[in-house]
């Protein structure tokens, strides 16, 4: 049997770099034991608060009921408030507290360690151009940067 070459699609070697970069983010968290999934809330929690679970769900690609069910968890470790009273068909009203900014910037932390990683893996110069590539294929061809 021979050595299969290495496959060359983009599109699957972005999926599994993906899939690494993830798995190395969930590993940097684990020691503040939120997930992606809750920091993904928190993050567009804090850039709309008081978002409804339905929108919530939409944007950080879950259903409803997985978003509440995430938004209780943040509750109960006082990452997040809400600001009214629990009710069928409500608006949340749900507020990122301090507790949820230090999970965010934990976040911010696991993704630049992955980043350093990367960076580690293909140099300065070939992160920032890949960055820049993954930026254009992302908005459809344009970066938005000079």
């Amino acid at each position: 049997m021979t050595a299969q070459p290495p496959p060359t699609s983009t599109a699957f070697l972005l999926a599994v770099l993906g899939r690494r970069a993830r798995e190395d983010v969930e590993r940097a968290l684990k020691p503040t034991g939120y997930t992606l999934r809750h920091l993904s809330a928190l993050g567009h929690l804090m850039g709309e608060p008081g978002m409804s679970y339905s929108e919530l769900g939409r944007r950080a690609g879950i259903t409803a009921q997985s978003a509440q069910a995430t938004v209780r968890q943040l509750e109960e470790r006082g990452a997040v408030e809400r600001r009214t009273d629990p009710g069928r068909g409500r608006t949340a009203e749900l507020h990122v507290t301090a507790t949820g900014q230090e999970l965010l910037q934990a976040g911010r932390d696991a993704y630049a360690e992955v980043d350093a990683a990367l960076e580690r893996a293909l140099g300065k110069q070939r992160r920032h151009d890949l960055t820049g590539l993954l930026l254009s294929a992302l908005s459809g061809g344009s970066s938005g940067r000079d």
